[in-house]
């Protein structure tokens, strides 16, 4: 997999962090640098993490299922892109659980393990393609941690409208890097 591609999956990924972080900076009072940063770090990790993860679950069946391994990847970035693309048209802005009053450890820890979760799926997924799992989550953390403190940064100026877009882009792009890999492995 280039590095286009994983960085594209990274941007995906990171926007459920991203649309989280904007809804905390428009509702958590006195929200700034040290909140973002804050709010970066634990989606970052977290991002970091998932993958590699999800990586070691996939690898440990990949030569069982090798012979549909492209199938298995496309389905999983299909369905977490058509996941993101129909919460983004379903849900309204700014929901209680995406918008903490505050930013304790635990609900970060929380909001970081929900908005990764689909990071430890593409993980799984990666386990079928060759690709430098360090490498690669390497690039998810740190864009999920870039993301994360400019989504909170600006988050009041941005509002709902923004934060839905960037999870229907996000989906969208997920679905269209799995019909990319299925593509290469049928045609190639």
């Amino acid at each position: 997999m280039d590095l286009i591609a994983i960085f594209l999956i990274a941007v995906s990924l990171a926007l459920d962090a991203f649309a989280v972080s904007v809804s905390s900076g428009i509702s958590v009072p006195g929200f700034g640098w040290r909140q973002a940063v804050k709010m970066g770090c634990w989606f970052g990790a977290f991002q970091f993490l998932m993958p590699l993860l999800g990586w070691a679950l996939g690898s440990s069946v990949s030569r069982y299922i090798e012979a549909v391994d492209h199938w298995i990847a496309f389905a999983l970035l299909a369905l977490i892109g058509g996941k993101m693309v129909w919460e983004s048209l379903r849900k309204g802005c700014g929901g209680e659980e995406e918008a903490p009053g505050d930013l304790s450890a635990r609900r970060l820890c929380v909001l970081a393990v929900a908005t990764s979760i689909d990071a430890l799926a593409v993980g799984v997924s990666m386990a079928f393609m060759p690709v430098d799992i360090l490498s690669s989550a390497g690039i998810i953390g740190i864009v999920a941690f870039v993301l994360s403190v400019v989504g909170g940064l600006v988050g009041r100026r941005l509002g709902c409208l923004f934060q839905r877009r960037a999870e229907l882009v996000g989906g969208l792009v997920l679905i269209g890097i799995g019909v990319k890999i299925l593509c290469e492995h049928l045609m190639g």
